[in-house]
């Protein structure tokens, strides 16, 4: 799915103009975005849950050349499924 089939199927389920529906989108975007800068966690409950994990410094190596090279310490977000999330994607694959 792309974003633009995304806005449609929001715009198509929420009874909204397609305008208003990127506007929801981007907003909601936004605001996870703004969230995790923030190092908070946000819970959809029956959705998932967004954080953010640390990584630490590390030695890593160039698979090409095999010289070693230094990885810089970094956040990056994660996301953790919801039993909702994974009860209706397992219900799809099983029939």
């Amino acid at each position: 799915m792309t974003k633009a089939e995304l806005i449609s199927a929001i715009a198509t389920d929420a009874e909204l103009t397609k305008v208003d529906a990127e506007k929801a989108l981007k907003g909601l975007i936004g605001a996870v975005t703004e969230c995790l800068k923030k190092g908070d966690k946000l819970s959809l409950v029956g959705f998932g849950t967004f954080s953010t994990v640390e990584r630490a410094a590390r030695k890593g190596q160039n698979p090409q050349t095999g010289k070693k090279i230094a990885i810089p310490a970094s956040v990056s977000p994660k996301f953790k499924p919801g039993k909702g999330l994974k009860d209706a994607v397992n219900a799809k694959k099983k029939k």
